[in-house]
């Protein structure tokens, strides 16, 4: 499928300066370094219908982004307020489902991690439920040099 990638880092999370996550299934923040057993997390839209909380992708969902050559797992959620479904994670961009995936970059400074999200944005192709055994990259995004590979 074609998605609208974009990243979020320890520094812009909700809470900043966090690794919280709203909906922890491998991991208790957000992790990974991107290997089918260790897939790194993503945040997801979402939206509330009076009592009723639904996800665009359930938690668990796991993904595989050939751009990154890591495989990424919903736990978390994108947009907040009263009215998440109104954001653009939940509406999302130009007609294509927003994936945000967690950068890290605990360990660099916020700056770092601005440009990295920068350079991986943008629309590419994603493998939703799939299989072991693609080409990986280990490691959280930011601190292993936020490489971007060609489709």
């Amino acid at each position: 499928m074609t998605v609208f990638l974009t990243g979020y880092s320890y520094w812009d999370n909700t809470p900043p300066a966090s690794a919280i996550i709203g909906r922890p299934v491998l991991h208790e923040v957000a992790a990974g370094v991107g290997t089918y057993d260790d897939p790194v997390t993503l945040a997801v839209g979402w939206r509330i219908d009076g009592d009723q909380v639904s996800e665009d992708f359930q938690p668990g969902t796991r993904f595989y982004i050939p751009r990154l050559r890591k495989y990424a797992i919903v736990e978390d959620l994108c947009g907040d307020g009263a009215k998440p479904q109104g954001g653009p994670c939940h509406i999302g961009w130009k007609g294509y489902p927003w994936l945000d995936i967690y950068v890290d970059g605990s360990t660099q400074n916020a700056e770092d991690s601005k440009q990295c999200m920068e350079k991986l944005t943008g629309i590419q192709g994603v493998l939703m439920k799939p299989r072991k055994g693609y080409p990986i990259s280990p490691g959280p995004i930011v601190e292993a040099g936020c490489e971007v590979f060609q489709d």
